[in-house]
């Protein structure tokens, strides 16, 4: 393999692990806090992309414009999923199962409802930025450069927020002991909520990054819904940082396995490792006092 050849397979790996960074450590910020596996998490990713498209394609507006509001609508629906749907059943003996029945119903109810309001045409949205950066025989789009960029920067300053932020303390201090936490005056329900609007947010700006390269349509969520619980067993449950360094790990496992074997055999090359992991470290491979 060339050097070209081998960059390529690291850049790619980074590009899709950053992706995968993003929704898996949104997956376990809510689980780490809550104890909730939020099974319409990747719905909340197929709404905005739609939500992206509709703001910059159908209504023409600026695409970071209608980046923008499309990430306040998601982190709005988000809090109402948390509010509607998830607080209610926090409140019963034997919520763990019934949160889990609930959201996966909400999924499979906004996947119809996709498919009712937009029907089951593939859409598409222009690349963000335009061009192709070339570095000998290296040739890399820009767009998917900028996945990366944007992704590290966004998960730089949620980790900003998480560990030098008021907001971050009083998230973590629910999150060890949410009877300490409310006997303290942490309000846990408003903690709550807003774990599952930053998780919506996380989980948008995936989708806003991700629409330029894959069509928009009602399943898209479903795949990066399981690679995201993968990322979070694979990083430790409940570990945020866990989750953001198996997303790239994931990611370049990926990249490298479509370099060395065909294509259909990424996927199962991916969860043969996880797999294995699993064997070897059930509590994952950055499990630790955070998880």
């Amino acid at each position: 393999m060339s050097v070209a050849g081998f960059l390529e397979l690291v850049i790619n790996g980074l590009i899709s692990g950053s992706i995968y960074a993003l929704i898996g450590s949104g997956i376990a910020l809510i689980y780490g806090t809550t104890r909730v596996l939020n099974f319409a998490h990747g719905e909340l990713l197929m709404i905005a992309g739609y939500l992206v498209f509709f703001f910059a394609v159908t209504l023409g507006w600026n695409v970071f414009l209608a980046s923008l509001l499309t990430l306040v609508l998601v982190g709005a629906i988000g809090a109402l999923i948390q509010r509607v749907t998830i607080a209610p059943l926090l409140a019963r003996e034997d919520w763990a199962f019934r949160v889990i029945a609930a959201t996966i119903g909400l999924s499979i109810f906004l996947q119809s409802g996709a498919q009712l309001v937009f029907g089951e045409r593939f859409q598409s949205v222009p690349y963000f930025f335009r061009g192709v950066l070339v570095l000998g025989d290296l040739r890399m789009p820009w767009q998917r450069i900028a996945i990366f960029l944007i992704a590290l920067a966004i998960m730089a300053v949620c980790a900003l927020i998480l560990y030098r932020t008021q907001l971050g303390r009083i998230v973590r201090a629910t999150a060890q002991d949410a009877e300490a936490a409310l006997a303290v005056g942490i309000p846990s329900g408003l903690v709550h909520t807003s774990v599952f609007v930053i998780s919506a947010v996380l989980a948008g700006a995936g989708a806003i990054l991700l629409s330029p390269l894959i069509s928009v349509n009602p399943w898209m969520g479903i795949s990066y819904l399981l690679k995201g619980f993968a990322v979070v067993i694979l990083g430790g449950l409940g570990s945020f940082g866990g989750a953001v360094a198996a997303g790239f790990l994931l990611g370049l496992i990926e990249s490298f396995s479509v370099g060395f074997a065909p294509t259909e055999w990424r996927d199962v090359i991916a969860f043969t490792f996880l797999i294995a992991v699993i064997w070897v470290r059930p509590n994952g491979l950055f499990s630790g006092r955070e998880a």
